[in-house]
């Protein structure tokens, strides 16, 4: 390893130079409106082809960039002018004879000075707005020749029209190839003259050496340096699939981009040459991105380090896939590289689009069947061994996926058997692009929750530090590590959104503007429906409640449950943000729709006329509804009584509240009746139950040992809670009788009548053992053996009976 160090110090070494070389460079001059002017005047009125669109909207965006610059540069200039003038104050009311003439002068120069800037200002903006308006014209433009692309339709590649403009081209096209064979050759022969070869043959080697052997090492050593130096989890595994793919697509690109450069420095390029060669680098990176990033979620080698949950089987079928992607990403690289280099014929192009079809769909339909042969494979070892085992089924969604994914791949082969060979090229360009995203965007969302997790959480011995250190609770770290995991994968789910859109043009706003005009729409008094509108609206309905529905659950079982709130309030919550949720992304789909809140004005007057008649009820309830999530006098779990009915509360809808009741019916309460009515909520503050029992006793009971009855049979009792302990209280003397009064907590107030029913029946037999005899009701006889009342004692008092309880 002793080259590890003189390598540092190379590349130190230069960036050190290249440092020096950008401070001695010189700062560029600002460029004044004029030429910024001139530069867009002398700019092409027209176009004609999609690159050329490309062109001048960067040129215009540098413009804009630069006028933009100029205008913040000239802003900050008027705005010290202004300050400076009114530093000076106000003309006097008697004019220019009224102050000196050196505040006279001054004030003139500066308001001189003050109007050109602001002149200057104003020209700079209609300079940008000049500049916007041109790249706006610009992008349609180029949407209205990708749409002709795309739906042009050409000669079917099963009819003889195909192949006969193939066979008319193929002496035009034989030429332009013969000149790039000449510039090849003649490129050829450069590199091999005798003081280039050396050079050449290094740069080749050395090339090679890194692509193939050292991609090989940098795997193995990553991996050894993964397991010896992170800790054992998911963040190790996610991690060391960023390193490989990103280690290998920096050994490739300097692999390429060294024998470019040789190239360059020793003149074997020529003009097509060099354009291949630019494209051979770019097309080399991205094939060692797909291939890297293949072998790392498989993992072949090390199955346990395997990032996706991909059975071993399947995992084994699909090895040859990477370098299967990277010898189609060749073949449909090579022809339409060479075909846009020597500007071939259009025969040739479309043959070209044929192969770029064809190839990629037959790589897809491959990896399909080979996923089929995987799936089927266990059902067959299976039924052969005749064996009750369980088999984990695939989920719905996943075969849902494959499914539309054949489906697509049957489009693509109707649309080159018809003749639209250019947009089946581009559906199997975008399905292919569209698996790659898909799959970096996995391995970075991994990366992102594990990170945090790994990071952040109390689990972690940094959250633990933290923990020590700041004196956080362990809860606290757990809601910020899911807090950040969740906010970071939905940074990266945008940019997993733009990445996506980017084969359809230069950024998002570009994809929107294309998808904004399918027609000239329909005018319905002051509403225009668009139909581009209309599928617009209805995918942000879509995408919005799934996007509701996903943060809704998430919400249930990551985030919440890491709170201190009671299950209660968390439904609340829940049930709040699926209200807000509903609201916003209706508002968003009108939005799209084209309907303002301005326009539906006429909609929220006929309602409130609705609203006046019929249905105040529903909108009372629905308030209602809110104002109980919102003060929360009673939540989801309490026991309520309301009414003859009592019961706990299983859910508070937008109108009505579930109530379970003791016979497990349900009763569907409106919420209004919470909010007009007296509700007795038992488990609003104290979740605990009271048990309550009165006993009436004769005069001449021992009350001592009455008590010490009473409070064994409640001590007894597993429900009675010890804390607050059970008390009996002598209430008085009433009609001749001693009135007890037993009191007792137990867990909750929904086993307090179980409780007070077992409780009552130790304490009858605990009277019965010690002959302490209950009062009786005159024409009842006493129990055997129990000593006659006195005869002048009566009958109990009214509303006191033998055992009655509260």
């Amino acid at each position: 390893m002793s080259w590890f160090p003189r390598l540092a110090a190379l590349l130190l070494a230069a960036m050190f130079c290249c440092a020096s070389l950008a401070q001695a460079t010189p700062e560029p001059v600002e460029p004044t409106i004029a030429a910024l002017r001139a530069e867009l005047e002398k700019m092409p009125k027209t176009v004609e082809s999609s690159d050329d669109v490309s062109a001048l909207i960067t040129q215009l965006n540098s413009i804009t960039a630069a006028t933009e610059k100029f205008i913040a540069s000239r802003t900050s200039e008027l705005n010290d002018l202004n300050a400076r003038l009114g530093e000076l104050g106000p003309v006097p009311a008697g004019g220019a004879a009224a102050e000196t003439p050196d505040i006279t002068g001054r004030r003139a120069t500066l308001t001189k000075e003050r109007n050109a800037v602001d002149a200057d200002i104003r020209l700079a903006r209609l300079v940008a707005v000049d500049a916007r308006q041109r790249a706006t014209d610009l992008l349609a433009k180029r949407r209205a020749i990708f749409e002709a692309q795309l739906t042009e339709r050409a000669p079917t590649p099963l009819g003889r029209e195909f192949w006969g403009d193939l066979a008319d081209a193929w002496s035009g096209d034989i030429d332009r190839l013969q000149a790039l064979g000449s510039e090849l050759k003649a490129s050829v022969d450069t590199a091999t003259e005798p003081e280039h070869i050396t050079a050449v043959i290094f740069s080749l080697i050395f090339a090679v050496l890194i692509a193939l052997p050292g991609n090989w090492l940098a795997e193995r050593t990553l991996t050894q340096l993964a397991a010896r130096v992170l800790p054992s989890g998911r963040l190790r595994r996610s991690l060391l699939v960023i390193a490989i793919v990103a280690t290998n697509v920096l050994l490739v690109f300097l692999a390429v981009r060294g024998v470019y450069t040789t190239f360059e420095l020793h003149g074997v390029w020529g003009d097509q040459t060099r354009r291949l060669g630019d494209a051979m680098v770019q097309s080399s990176i991205f094939i060692a991105f797909v291939v890297g990033l293949g072998r790392a979620l498989l993992s072949n080698g090390q199955p346990s380090w395997r990032l996706p949950p991909i059975p071993d089987a399947m995992a084994a079928r699909l090895a040859p896939f990477p370098w299967l992607m990277a010898l189609v990403a060749a073949l449909v690289w090579l022809p339409t590289q060479v075909n846009a280099v020597v500007e071939a014929s259009f025969a040739a192009v479309v043959a070209a689009h044929v192969v770029v079809a064809l190839a990629l769909t037959g790589m897809i339909g491959a990896m399909l069947l080979r996923l089929r042969a995987v799936q089927a494979a266990p059902q067959e070892a299976t039924a052969a061994a005749a064996a009750p085992a369980e088999e984990a089924e695939r989920p719905l969604w996943v075969g849902i996926v494959l499914g539309l994914v054949a489906l697509i791949l049957v489009v693509i082969w109707v649309l080159v058997a018809v003749g639209y060979v250019a947009m089946a090229s581009f559906l199997a360009l975008q399905l292919n692009w569209l698996c790659i995203v898909l799959a970096a965007f996995y391995v970075l969302f991994k990366f992102a929750d594990d990170l945090f997790m790994a990071v952040v959480s109390s689990h972690s011995s940094f959250g633990q530090r933290l923990q020590a250190s700041f004196g956080l609770a362990s809860r606290t770290l757990d809601q910020t590590a899911v807090a950040l995991s969740g906010l970071s994968r939905v940074a990266l789910f945008f940019y997993m959104l733009i990445a996506i859109a980017q084969p359809l043009g230069t950024g998002p706003g570009e994809v929107l503007q294309r998808s904004g005009k399918f027609g000239s729409g329909v005018k319905v008094g002051e509403i225009e429906l668009v139909p581009g509108a209309i599928f617009s609206a209805v995918a942000v309905l879509v995408a919005g409640f799934i996007a509701l529905r996903i943060l809704k659950n998430w919400l249930d079982s990551r985030f919440l449950p890491t709170t201190a709130l009671e299950p209660g309030m968390q439904s609340s919550i829940t049930t709040l943000l699926g209200y807000v949720g509903g609201i916003t992304v209706i508002a968003f789909a009108l939005s799209a729709l084209g309907i303002g809140i301005e326009r539906i004005a006429w909609v929220a007057s006929a309602l409130s006329v609705g609203i006046g008649f019929g249905l105040q009820a529903i909108v009372q309830n629905f308030i209602s509804g809110l104002i109980l999530l919102a003060e929360r006098p009673v939540k989801v779990g309490d026991w309520v009584v309301l009414g003859n009915a009592e019961g706990d509360i299983r859910r508070i809808n937008v109108r009505a509240t579930e109530i379970q009741l003791g016979d497990r019916s349900t009763m569907i309460v409106p919420n209004s009746e919470f909010i007009t009515k007296t509700v007795r909520n038992m488990t609003l503050s104290n979740a605990e139950g009271r048990v309550l029992i009165r006993l009436p006793m004769p005069l001449t009971t021992d009350a001592s040992r009455a008590r010490d009855v009473i409070l064994a049979a409640f001590g007894q009792h597993p429900g009675v809670l010890s804390t607050p302990a059970p008390s009996v209280t002598l209430e008085g003397i009433e009609v001749g009788f001693l009135i007890f009064q037993a009191v007792a907590y137990v867990q909750s107030p929904r086993v307090a009548g179980s409780v007070r029913s077992d409780v009552l029946f130790s304490i009858l037999d605990g009277l019965r053992d010690a002959d302490l005899p209950m009062a009786a009701y005159p024409g009842i006889p006493s129990p055997p053996g129990a000593p006659a009342p006195p005869p002048t004692v009566a009958a109990p008092p009214p509303g006191i009976l033998p055992g009655t309880t509260a």
